[in-house]
C-alpha cells in the first residue's frame, strides 16, 4: 500500500499541475479579448474553449480515478506507442530464464498504472494510462492460461486521495518473478474477487477493475455493424455495454461524433447506470434513455401503468396496423373552430355535430360554386392516397379542392387559349387559396393532427372498434380504449411506456408540417456589414435562452445504437428504437432466459426489421459474478421451469450462505419489515424487496421507515439491477402475473450479491422447511 500511496501522490500532484496549466490558459484568453478586434475575439474563443475543455475534464476525473496496475516482462521489441507504454504483446524470447533446477525466474521490466484517464509526467513518460489505450488491454484480457507479458495485475482501492487497499491476481505463479532487486509481492485473495465483494450501492459501480477476458472482448470489439451479446444473469451486459460506449469514443470520437445512444428498460436502471460514463471519461456524447424517455415531450409515468394484457396488445406487431387506420380516421373528428358560417364572404362551410366541416361554398366568377359531402369525401380518400404521412399530405388536398372547384366552376371551358387558361388558374388559385374562409376550412377539414389527439381519441371504444376491424378483437379493443381513458380530450395525461412507443407511431405516421426558419438579423449586423461575430459569453446566453424555450424538435438519429436488456422489448418499441439508428452501428445485449415479453419470436422479428440486413457478430457470457453459487443454484431451478434445456450462466464464487425462506403469517406488511430488518443488520450495502408489479404501491408503505437502505420495486423493475440482499416476496404472486412470469421470477431471485430471502405467501404452498413449490427440487 505505501508504494501505491506514494505513486498516487505523485500522480495527483501532476494533475494539480495540469489543472493550473488550464486556469492560466484561461486568464491568458481573457487577457487577449481586451485586444478588441475581431481576430483577437476569435483567438480567445478558440482558446478558451480548448482550455475549458481541458480543465472540465481534470476536474470530473480528479476523484477516484486510478484502480489498476499490471507488471510486466520485457517484451519481443523496444517499441513504444503514443501513450509511453511498450506495445509488445508476447515477451521476449529470453525474458524467462530457467536455473539448473528447472525454476524459471524473470525480471519485471514495465509497471503500468491504469485509471480513467492517462496521464505523463514532465518528461512525457506515463504515470497511469487510459483504461481505453491498448497498453491497458493486457490488465483485462490476461488470464493464467494465457498471461502474454502480465506477472501480476493488482487491483487498487482508493478514495480520494487515499489508498484504502490492494489485491493481486499472480498469472505466472510458476516463475519466481523480481522488481527492482527484490521479490515480487502478491497481497490478498485476487482482484477478482475483491472487486465483487464490494457493497452495492444505488448507483450502479463501474467494473473496469474487474472486467474479465469474455467481456473486454466485447468492448473492444471492432465495430462492426451488430454486435449481440448474450449473457445470463451477473455476467456483466450493462456494464459492458457502457464501456463498449467509452471504449467506441475513445477509438474513433470522429464517427461517433452523432451521438451514442444508450437505451434501457427501465427509469430505475438509468438512475443506476447513468453515473458511469462520467466516471469513465465520457461525459455529454451519449446519451441513456429509458425507453418511456425516448420520444421528445413524453415521458411514461408510474401513474401511466399498463395491465399485462392491455400492455401485450399495445406492444404487439399488430399495433401499426391500427395506428394506420386511426392516424387518417382522426381526419373525421371535428376540426378546429374558426371556419366561416355559410352564406358569409366570398367561402363558407357547414359542420355537422362532432364532425369536420361537410360542405364548402364560394363565389367565383361571379357566381357560387359548392362543394357537397361526396364530392369532399372523394377530395380525401384521393388525398389519403397518397404514401406521405397525414400531415405531409395537406398540400395534396389543398390542391384537389382548387382542382374540384376550378372544375365545377366551368374554369376549363371559359378559356381555349391554353397559356390563357394556365394564367386564369393560377390567379384563381392564388385568389381562392389565400381567402380567410378557405383557409379556416381547410383548417378545420384537414387539421393538423398530433400524435397525443389521435392516441386519446383512440379512447373510444366504438371508434377504436372501426379502426381496429379484423386486428384486434373486441375483448384487445375494450382493453386498450379503457387503459387510454386516463388521457384528456387533448391526450395529456400519464403516459405508460407502451404509450410512447404508439406516440413514436403516430408520429412517423402522421409527420411535421415543415415550417421555414426564421433568421434573426441584428440590426448593428447591418450596418456593420458583419453577418456574425460572437463571443463564448455571447453563445452560451444563446445556447441557455434556446434551452429555456419549449424544443420543436430533438435528435432521434444516433452513430451508434447499445440496446440493454434488449429481450424486453416489445415489437412496438423495437420499431421506435430502430428509427433512431437507421445508419447506426449497433450493440445489442441480452438473456432471452430473462425476457418479460410473453412472445419472443415475434419481438425476434420486430428486432430483425429493425436492424435490416446488417451483418452480425454474436458474442456470449457465461460467468455469472453477482450471484453467489448458492443463490445461483436456487434460481436455476425456475430457470429449468422456465426455459427447460437452458444452462445457466456459471458462478465464481460461494459465501457458504444459503438462500432463507420463511412463510408470511396472518400480517404480511408485518413479516416483510421484519425480514428486511434482518437482511439490513447481515449486509452493509442495500437490500431490495422485490414483489409483483401489482403489490409495488403497498411495497413502499410496508418499508416505509426503514431507511434509504431499503428499495421496494415490482418484478418487472428488477431488471438489471443489483442488492447486496434481496427479499423476493410471495413468488407465485410473480409466476402468475403473466405468460413471462417464471422468467421475471428468474430475474427475481438473481439481484442478491450476499444474501437472499424468499417470503412465502398464501399462494406458494410452502413445505415443511418453508421452500415454495415452485422453487422446491424435483
Amino acid at each position: 500500500m505505501r508504494i501505491e500511496q506514494e505513486h498516487l501522490n505523485r500522480v495527483y500532484r501532476r494533475l494539480e499541475e495540469k489543472i493550473d496549466e488550464a486556469e492560466f490558459l484561461m486568464r491568458d484568453a481573457v487577457k487577449r479579448g481586451q485586444v478588441g478586434t475581431p481576430g483577437a475575439l476569435a483567438e480567445r474563443d478558440a482558446q478558451v474553449f480548448r482550455a475549458g475543455l481541458h480543465l472540465n475534464r481534470l476536474n470530473s476525473e480528479f476523484e477516484d480515478f486510478l484502480f489498476g496496475r499490471i507488471d510486466l516482462l520485457r517484451g519481443k521489441d523496444g517499441k513504444r506507442g503514443p501513450d509511453g507504454a511498450y506495445t509488445s504483446v508476447e515477451p521476449a524470447d529470453d525474458a524467462v530464464r530457467t536455473d539448473e533446477s528447472g525454476g524459471a525466474h524473470g525480471e519485471i521490466a514495465e509497471t503500468l498504472h491504469i485509471g480513467r484517464i492517462g496521464v505523463l509526467d514532465s518528461d512525457y513518460a506515463p504515470l497511469v494510462i487510459d483504461w481505453r489505450a491498448p497498453a491497458a488491454a493486457p490488465f483485462y484480457r490476461s488470464t493464467p492460461v494465457a498471461p502474454g507479458r502480465v506477472v501480476r495485475r493488482r487491483v487498487i482501492r482508493s478514495k480520494g486521495r487515499r489508498v484504502l487497499g490492494v489485491e493481486d491476481d499472480l498469472l505466472r505463479p510458476d516463475l519466481t518473478a523480481t522488481l527492482d532487486g527484490g521479490a515480487l509481492p502478491v497481497v490478498g485473495d485476487g482482484a477478482l474477487m475483491a472487486a465483487l465483494g464490494r457493497a452495492r450501492g444505488h448507483r450502479m459501480r463501474d467494473i473496469v477493475a474487474s472486467i474479465q477476458a469474455e467481456q473486454d472482448l466485447v468492448i473492444r470489439a471492432p465495430a462492426a455493424s451488430v454486435i449481440e451479446v448474450e449473457g445470463g444473469p451477473g455476467t456483466g451486459k450493462t456494464a459492458v455495454a457502457l464501456h463498449r460506449a467509452a471504449y467506441l469514443l475513445y477509438q474513433d470520437r470522429r464517427r461517433y461524433a452523432g451521438g451514442i445512444l444508450v437505451v434501457s428498460p427501465t427509469p430505475l436502471l438509468v438512475a443506476y447506470t447513468e453515473g458511469v460514463l462520467p466516471s469513465l471519461g465520457e461525459e455529454g456524447q451519449v446519451a441513456i434513455r429509458a425507453l418511456g424517455s425516448l420520444v421528445d415531450g413524453a415521458e411514461a409515468s408510474g401513474e401511466g401503468y399498463d395491465t399485462p394484457e392491455a400492455a401485450r396488445v399495445k406492444g404487439s406487431s399488430r399495433m401499426p396496423r391500427v395506428l394506420r387506420k386511426a392516424a387518417r380516421g382522426a381526419l373525421e373528428l371535428s376540426g378546429p373552430a374558426g371556419t366561416g358560417p355559410a352564406g358569409t364572404g366570398r367561402a363558407g362551410s357547414g359542420r355537422p355535430v362532432g364532425g369536420p366541416p361537410d360542405r364548402l361554398r364560394i363565389v367565383v366568377f361571379g357566381g357560387r360554386v359548392e362543394l357537397d359531402a361526396d364530392e369532399l369525401r372523394q377530395a380525401r380518400q384521393a388525398a389519403l392516397a397518397g404514401t406521405a404521412p397525414v400531415n405531409l399530405l395537406r398540400p395534396r388536398a389543398r390542391r384537389l379542392l382548387l382542382d374540384a372547384l376550378w372544375a365545377k366552376a366551368g374554369g376549363e371551358r371559359r378559356y381555349a387559349d391554353p397559356e390563357l387558361a394556365a394564367e386564369a388558374r393560377q390567379g384563381f388559385d392564388e385568389d381562392v387559396a389565400t381567402e380567410p374562409d378557405f383557409t379556416a376550412f381547410l383548417d378545420a377539414w384537414w387539421p393538423e393532427l398530433t400524435p397525443r389527439a389521435v392516441l386519446a381519441a383512440m379512447a373510444d371504444e366504438r371508434r377504436l372498434a372501426r379502426w381496429s376491424r379484423r386486428v384486434l378483437n373486441p375483448r384487445e379493443v375494450r382493453l386498450v380504449a379503457r387503459s387510454l381513458r386516463r388521457l384528456g380530450p387533448d391526450g395529456q395525461g400519464p403516459l405508460s411506456v407502451h404509450d410512447v412507443a404508439l406516440l413514436d407511431e403516430l408520429q412517423a405516421l402522421l409527420g411535421t408540417p415543415v415550417r421555414p426558419r426564421r433568421r434573426e438579423v441584428d440590426p448593428l449586423d447591418q450596418l456593420t456589414g458583419l453577418d456574425e461575430l460572437t463571443t463564448t459569453a455571447d453563445r452560451y446566453a444563446a445556447a441557455a435562452a434556446r434551452r429555456a424555450e419549449p424544443r420543436e424538435e430533438t435528435r432521434t438519429e444516433y452513430a451508434h445504437v447499445i440496446v440493454d436488456e434488449a429481450q424486453d422489448l416489445t415489437p412496438m418499441q423495437w420499431r421506435m428504437v430502430g428509427r433512431r439508428g437507421r445508419s447506426a452501428t449497433w450493440t445489442i445485449v441480452g438473456d432471452p432466459a430473462q425476457s418479460s415479453w410473453s412472445d419472443p419470436e415475434e419481438a425476434a422479428a420486430a428486432r430483425d426489421e429493425a436492424l435490416r440486413s446488417r451483418p452480425r457478430r454474436r458474442f456470449a457470457l457465461t460467468v455469472n459474478y453477482r450471484n453467489p453459487a448458492e443463490i445461483a443454484r436456487l434460481a436455476s431451478r425456475v430457470l429449468a421451469l422456465a426455459m427447460p434445456g437452458t444452462r445457466p450462466p456459471e458462478a465464481v464464487r460461494s459465501t457458504g450462505v444459503e438462500p432463507r425462506f420463511a412463510v408470511a403469517g396472518g400480517d404480511l406488511a408485518q413479516c416483510v419489515r421484519g425480514e428486511a430488518r434482518r437482511l439490513l443488520a447481515e449486509v452493509d450495502g442495500t437490500v431490495g424487496v422485490v414483489v409483483a408489479m401489482g403489490r409495488r404501491e403497498e411495497a413502499r408503505r410496508w418499508v416505509s421507515g426503514l431507511g434509504p437502505r431499503v428499495v421496494p420495486l415490482g418484478s418487472l423493475e428488477a431488471k438489471g439491477l443489483e442488492y447486496d440482499a434481496t427479499l423476493v416476496v410471495s413468488p407465485a404472486e410473480i409466476a402468475d402475473e403473466s405468460p413471462a412470469g417464471l422468467r421475471v421470477l428468474y430475474v427475481a431471485l438473481t439481484r442478491a450479491t450476499q444474501r437472499l430471502t424468499v417470503l412465502s405467501g398464501e399462494r406458494d404452498e410452502p413445505d415443511g422447511d418453508g421452500v415454495p413449490d415452485l422453487l422446491r427440487e424435483d
